[in-house]
C-alpha cells in the first residue's frame, strides 16, 4: 500500500517537474523531447514565449485547484465527522471572483499573442525571396531574382534503406529519412521571404526550428519569412497529408554566413556564354586590296606623264 501511494506522488511530482527539465532543447526536436523548442529564429522566439506564458498560468492553476481539492479531501472528510453544507445555493461574490479571474487572465495572454502573431505575417522589408513549390514527393527552391532553382528530395541511401525492409537504426543512417540530396541553403542574419505554393495536391512547408509552418496549396501563394540568428543544419517535413509518400518529403535548411552564402550562391549560377568576336579578316583583306588599286592608279598616271613628256 505503501509503495503504491509513494510511486503516485512520485508521478505526481514528476509531472509538475516537467516544465522546469524542459526549458533548455535544442533546435530540432528529439525523441521524447519534454517542451517546445526555442529555435533559431525572432519568430520562434515569440511563440516559445508565449507558449510558456501559457504553460505556467496552467501550472499556476493546477496547483491552486488540486491544492484546494487535495485540502478539502483531506479536512472535511467524513471520517473526521465532516458535513455537507446543503443550504449553500448560491453566492454573488464567488462567481464574480471565478468569472473575472478567467477573463483577466485571457486578456493577460492576448495581448502578447496578438502582437507576436501580426509580425509574424509582416514580410516587408524582405532582402530576399525564396520560392517554395511542393511536388508528390518533393520540393523545388527558387531564388527569386538570381536565377538559381533545384529540386530537393529524399536522399539516396534514406530510400534505399526504406526500401530494404530491414530495421533501420541510427548506426545505419544518422539522420534516417531527415536528409536530402540538395539542401535549401540560406544566409544568417538576414530577413527572407517565402513565397509557398504547391503543383498537384496540398503540402505543408515546415521546419520546427524557423518557428513556423506553412501550407503550400495548388493555386494559392502563401507568405512566410525568417531571420535565421545561428548558423547550422536545421531539419523539417511535410507537414500535410499529401499521398503514399508523405513521410518521405524531408526538408533540410543549411543556414550559413554571409559571405559564405555569396560564394555558394556564384557557384550555383550557370557561367556565362562567351561573346564570339566579329570576324575582322575581310577588313585585313579590303586594306591591302584597296592598296594595290592606288598603286595601279598611281603607276597608270605615272606612264600618262612619261608620255607627254616624251611627246
Amino acid at each position: 500500500m505503501k509503495a503504491g501511494w509513494f510511486k503516485q506522488w512520485a508521478a505526481g511530482v514528476a509531472a509538475m517537474a516537467l516544465p522546469v527539465l524542459a526549458q533548455a532543447q535544442a533546435a530540432d526536436p528529439k525523441p521524447w523531447q519534454l517542451n517546445m523548442g526555442r529555435g533559431v529564429t525572432h519568430l520562434s522566439q515569440n511563440a516559445y514565449e508565449a507558449h510558456m506564458l501559457a504553460l505556467w498560468i496552467c501550472v499556476g492553476i493546477g496547483i491552486l485547484v488540486f491544492g484546494a481539492m487535495a485540502v478539502a479531501m483531506v479536512k472535511f472528510r467524513h471520517s473526521k465527522g465532516a458535513k455537507p453544507d446543503t443550504g449553500f445555493t448560491h453566492s454573488t461574490r464567488l462567481e464574480i471572483i471565478w468569472t473575472v479571474v478567467p477573463v483577466a487572465l485571457l486578456v493577460l495572454m492576448a495581448f502578447p499573442a496578438t502582437s507576436k502573431l501580426i509580425n509574424m505575417y509582416d514580410t516587408r522589408d524582405s532582402e530576399m525571396t525564396v520560392k517554395v513549390t511542393g511536388f508528390q514527393w518533393m520540393w523545388k527552391y527558387e531564388y527569386l531574382g538570381e536565377g538559381v532553382e533545384f529540386t530537393s528530395r529524399l536522399d539516396r541511401k534514406s530510400d534505399e534503406l526504406r526500401q530494404s525492409g530491414a530495421t533501420v537504426s541510427a548506426a545505419d543512417h544518422e539522420h534516417y529519412l531527415l536528409d536530402v540530396d540538395n539542401m535549401l541553403v540560406l544566409p544568417t542574419d538576414t530577413k527572407i521571404r517565402f513565397v509557398i505554393t504547391a503543383d498537384d495536391v496540398i503540402h505543408a512547408w515546415w521546419v520546427p526550428a524557423l518557428g513556423w509552418k506553412q501550407d503550400a496549396i495548388p493555386g494559392i501563394v502563401n507568405e512566410a519569412w525568417t531571420q535565421i540568428d545561428e548558423p547550422g543544419i536545421y531539419r523539417g517535413q511535410c507537414a500535410e497529408l499529401c499521398g503514399k509518400d508523405h513521410g518521405f518529403m524531408p526538408i533540410v535548411v543549411k543556414a550559413v554566413p554571409k559571405d559564405e552564402y555569396q560564394q555558394w550562391l556564384a557557384a550555383q549560377k550557370p557561367a556565362a556564354a562567351p561573346v564570339e568576336a566579329a570576324p575582322a579578316a575581310p577588313a585585313e583583306e579590303a586594306a591591302p586590296a584597296e592598296a594595290g588599286e592606288q598603286n595601279t592608279e598611281a603607276t597608270a598616271t605615272a606612264d600618262v606623264a612619261d608620255a607627254a613628256v616624251a611627246g
